[in-house]
């Protein structure tokens, strides 16, 4: 397979060019705007709704297989075309169960994996009997399209939740996508694991993370966590148990929680590259960029190890609304030792937007040092 076709233009999309052209492969990118990060680097361009499926159809005659860069799509209408004969991988029914939250929390819960208890809020008389079962706080989450914390709420009280639930904006999402309520797991840290697995069904992990988060938002990731031997079986055992049963073809994030009393729990599955991996660009001696196309093009997995004792990757996010390149913050940046900078190039800045990133390599496995630059990049990223 040399023509691959990515539906969406994101910079998830954008840093998958390094590695196809490593490997020989082009890129076509289905995308709805010409200044989206990834119209940069493709070989051809269909500009359309992610959801758009007959864009997807042009799409398809223009590539040998298609893959998905984010899970926005209308998996009704692909799957005529997969009748058709057009491939997709990861498989639609290795996305099916997983792009509404609360589906997703039944088949992981049926797999038999860890989960924090929770039930559909599909209809509003029954919420008082059940979240007494809960208990506060508990987290609110729309079930379909949240991310960056889009979507998700944290809700301290009966009160709360009934002033969230009757509120226009969530009212109206209410209608359009139901929610689903969960414990709140009282958690020591988050955790992070990337997992390929191939056509032949070979599984290939990425070293578990640590990712920190601000308003649902991840600010970091450090890689590898200072977990215990134990807990990162249990992870491996998940992500391996999870891909093969939805026998995946492709690159899967796997989100948890480490709890204050040393349990795993899953929170969210991302079915496609995402970011606890990037700092595997520059520290891993493949990328998970690169692992993703090796798997859906039908190479051989290549090895996710890390060449180097660890590493930080900071998430430079916009702090206001502008149209800045901030030029002179990044130039500070890159000067830091062992500092990789990844600008996505986008057009326009606001509040808790991607706009690039930074792995810093580091020579020893220490969490306060990967603090340490953090706190340091952060320093000169944002106003004070």
């Amino acid at each position: 397979m040399k023509r691959v076709g990515v539906i969406g233009g994101g910079q998830l999309a954008w840093m998958m060019a390094d590695a196809a052209q490593k490997l020989g492969l082009e890129l076509v990118i289905q995308t709805p705007s010409e200044h989206d990060p990834a119209v940069s680097i493709a070989q051809e361009i269909v500009f359309a709704a992610v959801d758009d499926a007959s864009a997807t159809e042009i799409l398809a005659k223009k590539c040998d297989v298609i893959t998905f860069e984010n899970e926005f799509v209308n998996l009704q209408a692909l799957s005529l075309l997969a009748q058709q004969g057009v491939c997709f991988r990861p498989r639609l029914e290795a996305l099916a169960p997983l792009l509404d939250k609360y589906h997703q929390r039944c088949y992981l819960r049926d797999l038999g994996l860890p989960v924090p208890q929770f039930f559909a809020l599909d209809e509003v008389e029954n919420i008082k009997s059940k979240i007494e079962y809960l208990g506060f706080p508990a987290v609110l989450k729309s079930r379909r399209h949240g991310y960056d914390g889009q979507g998700t709420f944290i809700i301290q009280d009966f009160a709360t939740l009934q002033q969230k639930l009757s509120d226009e904006t969530t009212t109206k999402n209410f209608n359009e996508s139901p929610f689903l309520l969960e414990e709140f797991v009282p958690f020591e840290r988050e955790l992070a694991i990337i997992a390929a697995r191939s056509v032949e069904g070979e599984i290939v992990t990425y070293p578990v993370v640590e990712t920190q988060q601000e308003q649902q938002v991840c600010r970091r990731v450090i890689a590898p966590a200072e977990i215990t031997p134990n807990q990162v079986a249990q992870i491996e055992a998940i992500a391996h148990t999870l891909l093969n049963s939805l026998q995946v073809v492709g690159i899967f994030g796997i989100e948890l929680f480490l709890s204050t009393d040393g349990k795993i729990l899953v929170n969210e599955i991302a079915p496609r590259t995402h970011n606890s991996g990037h700092f595997s660009i520059d520290a891993c001696k493949t990328s998970q960029f690169e692992q993703h196309l090796r798997a859906i093009s039908g190479l051989p997995l290549g090895n996710p190890a890390l060449q180097c004792a660890g590493a930080v990757m900071v998430n430079l996010l916009g702090y206001e609304n502008s149209h800045s390149d901030y030029q002179s913050q990044r130039q500070q940046i890159a000067e830091i030792p062992q500092a990789h900078l990844h600008w996505y190039g986008k057009t326009e800045s606001r509040p808790g937007r991607k706009l690039g990133h930074v792995t810093v390599l580091l020579d020893n496995q220490n969490r306060e040092s990967a603090y340490h630059i953090a706190r340091t990049i952060e320093s000169i990223w944002y106003p004070r």
